[in-house]
């Protein structure tokens, strides 16, 4: 290519580049929560398009009731199952408040002689805790009023991310070619194989992962039954579920089911507190490593890396989605990095 063809830099050009760059930061720098939820939606949509693909395939004889129509009936089966989960379980709960609400005066001496046994909290001022958890009882109402904006704005965050997941999985192949397209021809088949494995192991993630929810929610509910733990059935659903975000969603709900079990004795404290350090060391021995690496084919430390990273960058969000961007990586890097040997 002869010389004059060259496009000269100019200094002028390069402190255009620099504003523009600047720019364009500071605008993913203010849109960040939105492209995180996009990410997020995009990610759900990918793990979630072989359910959809597996429930229209469903037949009765030569009839495929749900071909067309496979995504609105997971949504009501999802949204049928939280109504159903809310009339049955919230009921009792409420009721029990607003009851322990009135009684609080009168249990609150044999709750603190009750706490005087405890190791370590010996020391504590009775007299001062007393008074503190009176006020936090009385101000219950006020604090729940004041954060429904809050919950209100993480609500509408959720109904947008069910939203753009939909869309996703219904015009996701289109985006996914556009995004192909950025790239030159010789490589785009390369890179289209290499997302199309990385697909199939998320797929692969949800199936364990939910085998993991499964089991846990099932030996949490027997154990909460066998001590007589109160709102049992609703406990060992809402175990299970919250076991989707790794650690973080298994310290929720043993702290949740302590909490609850505190309220009759100690004994099941301790009980709820037995089972669970004993079933931690099973599913960290034995369930995650038969399940989980089989699932997403990944090493135990990066598992936990990807925790680690997702926790600080993004929450209980990224909490949620750390291992199938593991996975994601993982196979972009053994593509495109990884110095294989020759065979």
């Amino acid at each position: 290519m002869p010389f004059w063809q060259f496009k000269r830099r100019t200094l002028r050009s390069d402190i255009i580049f620099a504003f523009a760059l600047a720019l364009a930061c500071y605008l993913v720098w203010l849109i960040r929560n939105v492209l995180v939820l996009l990410y997020v939606s995009a990610l759900f949509a990918v793990v979630l398009s072989p359910v959809v693909r597996t429930v229209s395939r469903f037949h009765i004889g030569r009839w495929l009731p749900f071909r067309g129509s496979a995504i609105f009936f997971l949504l009501l089966l999802v949204f049928g199952g939280l109504i159903g989960f809310g009339f049955l379980a919230l009921p009792p709960i409420l009721r029990d408040l607003q009851e322990f609400g009135k009684e609080m005066p009168a249990r609150l001496p044999g709750l603190l002689e009750r706490l005087k046994h405890v190791p370590f909290a010996q020391s504590l001022d009775t007299g001062e805790l007393s008074s503190r958890l009176q006020d936090y009882v009385s101000n219950a109402a006020t604090f729940m009023l004041l954060s429904l904006k809050d919950w209100a704005g993480k609500l509408f965050d959720v109904v947008m991310g069910f939203i753009i997941t939909i869309y996703f999985i219904l015009e996701g192949n289109h985006a996914y070619r556009w995004f192909l397209s950025f790239f030159p021809p010789e490589q785009r088949n390369r890179l289209d194989s290499t997302l199309q494995r990385a697909e199939t192991r998320m797929g692969k993630w949800l199936l364990g992962q939910g085998s993991l929810m499964l089991i846990l929610g099932l030996a949490s509910m027997i154990v909460f039954l066998f001590l007589h733990v109160r709102y049992a059935y609703a406990l060992g659903v809402l175990t299970g579920l919250l076991n989707i975000i790794p650690v973080v969603g298994a310290a929720m709900s043993i702290a949740l089911a302590l909490l609850v079990a505190a309220i009759d004795s100690w004994g099941r404290v301790a009980g709820i507190a037995i089972f669970y350090v004993v079933y931690l060391q099973i599913e960290n021995s034995y369930l995650t490593p038969r399940i989980m690496k089989k699932s997403v084919d990944l090493p135990g430390l990066a598992i936990l890396v990807a925790l680690l990273v997702g926790s600080a960058l993004a929450g209980i969000l990224g909490a949620l989605v750390s291992v199938p961007t593991a996975v994601l990586v993982a196979e972009l890097l053994d593509e495109y990095l990884v110095q294989k040997d020759p065979v």
